[in-house]
Parts: C-alpha cells; structure tokens; sequence
C-alpha cells in the first residue's frame, strides 16, 4: 500500500497554487529599453519582436505606459549614430547629451521609478569594444577614468542604480570613491559582475548599432566554460561596494546563478539577454512552442535558480499577462 503519494499535492490548482515554491512578480523585473536621437521615433529592433528604440518623446510615453502596467524599475540604453562615437567615448560623459537629458527628463516626469543606466563604451566608441583601444589591446586602469566620467555625469541627472557593464577590472572601487566624494553616497552599483563573453548578445548589439569593429571581448568577458571564476569576480565587486551582483546571460547559466545566491548575500540580479529573448519569439511565430507559456517557464527558472532580480525584455509581457 502507497502511503506517501506526492500528486495528492497537484490534483487541483488551488492545491498547486498552495505548495508552490517559487513566485514572479512585476516586482521582480528592470525594463531594458532604447533611446536615440528624433522626435516621434518608435523602431521595432528586427531581431527582437515587440522591442522599440524610441526619441526621448515617444519614449516618455512608453515609460508612462509600462509604470501603468505595475513596473517599478527600467534601464536605459543609448543608441547613437556613428558621427557622435569616437576613440575616447567622449559623448559619453557630455551633459547635454541625448542619454544625460533623456536620463533627467524621466527622472523629473517618474521621481518613483528606480531608474538604471548603462556605465559601458561601447555604444560610444568608434572602436566598438567596452574599454579603451591601444594597438589593438583593451586598457584597463586607463579606461577606469573614462568610466568615472559616465557614472558622475549619470549620477548629476538622477539615476538611482548605475550598471557598470564594462567588465574591466576595478571599476567598482573606482566608481564607488568617485561617488562618495562628489556626495552620492546614494546611488546604487548594480555590478555587472559575472558577464560571460556570450553568442546570445547579437541582437542588442543590433539593437544599439555597437558590435565591436574588429575582434572580440574574451579578454574581459568571461570564459562561458568557468563557474569558480564567477565567485571571484563577485568576491572583488563586493568588497569594493557593490550594492547587486549581476549575472549575464542568465537562462543558458542558472547553474551560475544559484553559485552566486548560494554565495552571496547581496541580490542576485539576472540577466535574461536579447538572445534568449528572440529564440521564444522566434520559436512562437513559427508555431514551435507556445510564447506565453515558455516565457513563463523561462522567466520562473530565472528565479527559481536565486535571482532576486530579473533584467528582461519580456517585463512588459509578463505584466500585460498579468494584468
């Protein structure tokens, strides 16, 4: 005779619902959205489905749409043309640049929303990689001062969280003295920390007209073959003032992800990568599997595997979903 018999637990939904381990919420996840240069600008990014760039004008629309929709965080990337990129990143750090004013902009018109950017070269260099270029190496102490520059310049226009992506080391500590020095002992790092050298990028780098001109990033992306070496980056951004740690991508590296969670006691952030994002919908508009669904199995994974936070494209799905 069966004593012990586990689907007592899932005859009904109700029961189901009880037992369940593991919930997402719109408060789990951070919008990545686009902003470039016009006025009435909403261009669909072919190779991800439903994803826009936008002016700051239709942009602010967008945003207004979305905190509706329940989400409370979004992180903006800049697209720039190619005659604003050069050597040293400089449009970067201009405070009357698109990303600066598009940054005080949606702070003055959503003082609620906690706003992240991204602390990275590559959509403003002519060179296309993330640190600065010399003979063909990527500099790293050389690049920190460029970084610097960003973060205070973000910083000035209100952002709550700055996302260092760079993966260069030191940059936390960097950032961090930087900060503090200048009174903005508040702002948060979110740091990029474990960013793995991946193929599932290809679509944002579309997405920002910023793959890198020769080349590729392995001597700062880390190799997609280790988990140890995640531990120590996440050790370094920690003990130099991270406030989260970041792992990128995240569905082809939950291993790494629960590595990290079961190490740390910072949020774990996760990040469901343009890639990862285009393979469901790719797959649902060829009636392969269904998107919904396989959304949902993703994005709960995500969690499950101990991402307190969820960096994701399908953030305004999962809330109309829910909605």
């Amino acid at each position: 005779m069966l004593i012990n018999r586990p689907r007592r637990n899932r005859k009904s939904a109700a029961i189901r619902d009880l037992v369940q381990e593991t919930n997402l919420s719109v408060n789990d996840f951070i919008f990545p959205m686009f902003v470039m240069e016009g006025s009435g600008i909403k261009s669909e990014i072919k190779s991800m489905p439903n994803i826009y760039r936008f002016s700051l004008d239709t942009l602010i629309e967008e945003i207004k749409e979305v905190t509706d929709l329940g989400i409370k965080s979004i992180c903006l990337f800049p697209n720039y043309p190619e005659s604003k990129k050069d050597k040293y990143a400089t449009e970067s750090h201009n405070p009357n640049t698109l990303y600066i004013k598009a940054l005080s902009e949606i702070k003055n018109k959503f003082p609620d929303l906690a706003l992240m950017t991204d602390i990275a070269m590559d959509p403003y260099s002519s060179d296309g990689h993330d640190g600065l270029v010399e003979n063909g190496q990527i500099l790293n102490d050389e690049t920190l001062d460029i970084l610097g520059k960003m973060a205070l310049a973000q910083a000035r226009a209100g952002a709550d969280i700055l996302g260092p992506s760079d993966m260069m080391d030191g940059r936390i500590g960097y950032i961090r003295e930087l900060l503090d020095d200048e009174g903005f002992t508040n702002v948060s790092i979110m740091s990029y920390s474990v960013k793995y050298a991946s193929a599932f990028y290809g679509p944002f780098r579309d997405a920002l007209d910023s793959a890198p001109k020769f080349g590729d990033k392995k001597t700062y992306q880390m190799n997609p073959a280790n988990v140890r070496e995640a531990l120590i980056e996440g050790q370094l951004d920690a003990a130099e003032g991270a406030d989260f740690l970041m792992v990128k991508p995240a569905f082809s590296y939950l291993d790494v992800i629960k590595t990290m969670a079961d190490n740390f006691d910072l949020p774990i952030a996760a990040y469901n990568v343009s890639g990862e994002y285009a393979m469901i919908k790719a797959a649902a508009q060829n009636g392969w599997l269904d998107g919904d669904k396989a959304m949902l199995e993703m994005l709960l994974s995500i969690k499950r595997a101990g991402a307190k936070i969820i960096l994701s494209y399908f953030a305004k799905e999962y809330a109309q979903l829910k909605a």
